[in-house]
């Protein structure tokens, strides 16, 4: 076994790369501190997306920890088009240190599509025998019934077939995603589309699949069909668009009805990370699930130390005054300095990050070695899932509508200095701001 975690590149927009038709120069590399999706910014200004923080590790290490606990996993690929940096080296030597599987980094020349990637590197995925493999996508966070999967296919399927992950989701919100239609007997997928503008289905997918190597002769048979339409554009100058590829579109929505692809459903936890504000819920499901897979990352009440309500993760550098009050889902960096009387919840401190006394922050991301002064309020509105509606997922809000900036979470870049007794209300800041005065539903440049 071997997985593959797709982390995406430095380019606005989504990993799946241009769509057909639009091509990358080759003489413009990527530069490697940006993010996959705009919506992260700015955060994703400092660090690649896959390496933000969520529940105090790594967004991909949940992915990373969930692979290393399936027997017989050879190899963990990570594959995206970020160029090799510093922090994305130190990180994959500590995470083979600490899960003890070989991990590497496949660098794509240009953003290939979540099939173009694999199809790229096949030879690497395939190599030593693999049997099969499991692809994830690093901007979801769910309980990664990975076993399950496994076992689902030996019951339902061959070594030419293959499985998605799937959930639920309420009638609205499927239309943001991939829909399933599947036989509810057998679980073989009989319809697939990608963001339907009718209703279709309310099993969507999740971004995490089963693949054996069969499923590149049929990523293969896509890549001929681009090079034939391509032959066919007189007009064509892209020099890898033919190599652009989507499992979703592209191979997914031929392989429905074939008996090839069967969905396995899952009622565990699971939601996209596209914006900043759906990394402060995917925090709360992942800090839930500590309870029971880490309980030694969940802080706990003692004499002396501050006041823990629900989940709350506190990395061992941070100083914490006894006074201060944090949580529920409140994950503090390394190296952060929390003052007296300090109110913290559902937010997300970044390392070196200082809260001087008596500040209350809710619903925010504080930005690494940022710093909030005496009194200072920063607050911003939940983007949270409806509580009523078990099927409901997080929303991904635009930036704007109706011309104004959407109520959201607040955000503070990195190195942002928030005056005393000032009030920062669903306002996103960029990186390296003095503020002088309160902002309300801002973006300060």
């Amino acid at each position: 076994l071997k997985a593959v975690i797709l982390i995406g590149g430095p380019q606005k927009g989504k990993c799946a790369g241009p769509a057909r038709g639009v091509s990358r120069r080759r003489s413009a590399p990527p530069t490697p501190l940006c993010s996959t999706g705009t919506r992260f910014r700015p955060l994703s200004f400092e660090v690649p997306k896959p390496l933000f923080p969520v529940a105090g590790v790594p967004m991909v290490q949940h992915h990373i920890e969930a692979c290393a606990k399936v027997p017989g996993m050879k190899e963990i690929l990570l594959m995206g088009f970020y160029q090799p940096n510093e922090a994305l080296s130190r990180f994959l030597v500590s995470a083979q240190q600490e899960f003890k599987v070989p991990i590497r980094y496949l660098q794509e020349y240009a953003a290939l599509g979540t099939g173009g990637g694999i199809y790229h590197f096949r030879d690497q995925i395939l190599s030593g025998g693999a049997e099969a493999f499991f692809v994830l996508n690093a901007d979801v966070c769910s309980e990664f019934p990975l076993e399950e999967m496994l076992e689902f296919h030996q019951q339902h399927g061959d070594m030419h077939s293959f499985v998605i992950l799937g959930t639920t989701a309420n009638r609205t919100q499927a239309l943001n995603y991939g829909c399933i239609v599947a036989n509810a007997g057998t679980q073989e997928v009989q319809h697939y589309v990608e963001k339907p503008s009718t209703f279709v289905s309310e099993i969507i997918n999740c971004g995490i699949y089963l693949f054996t190597p069969a499923i590149f002769q049929h990523i293969g048979e896509v890549f001929q069909r681009n090079q034939q339409e391509l032959a066919l554009e007189e007009s064509a100058n892209g020099w890898q668009r033919a190599e652009v590829i989507r499992l979703e579109q592209d191979v997914f929505t031929a392989l429905a009805g074939s008996g090839k692809l069967y969905v396995y459903k899952t009622d565990g936890f699971w939601s996209q990370i596209k914006s900043a504000g759906s990394a402060i819920y995917a925090s709360r499901l992942y800090l839930n699930q500590y309870s029971k897979s880490h309980p030694e990352r969940l802080a706990q009440n003692k004499p002396g130390g501050p006041v823990i309500r629900g989940n709350v993760y506190i990395h061992p550098t941070a100083s914490i005054d006894s006074t201060a009050v944090l949580g529920p889902n409140v994950s503090i960096g390394e190296g952060v300095t929390v003052g007296a009387g300090v109110r913290v919840r559902e937010s997300i401190v970044l390392h070196g990050a200082s809260l001087h006394d008596h500040t209350c922050v809710l619903n925010t991301i504080v930005g690494w070695d940022s710093t909030i002064g005496r009194w200072a309020r920063v607050e911003g509105t939940p983007s949270d899932p409806n509580p009523n509606d078990p099927y409901a997922k997080i929303d991904s809000e635009t930036l704007f509508r109706d011309g104004r900036l959407t109520p959201s979470i607040t955000i503070l870049g990195c190195s942002v200095t928030i005056p005393a007794e000032v009030v920062i209300l669903n306002s996103i800041v960029l990186p390296h701001k003095e503020l002088s005065r309160s902002y309300k539903n801002q973006i300060i440049l």
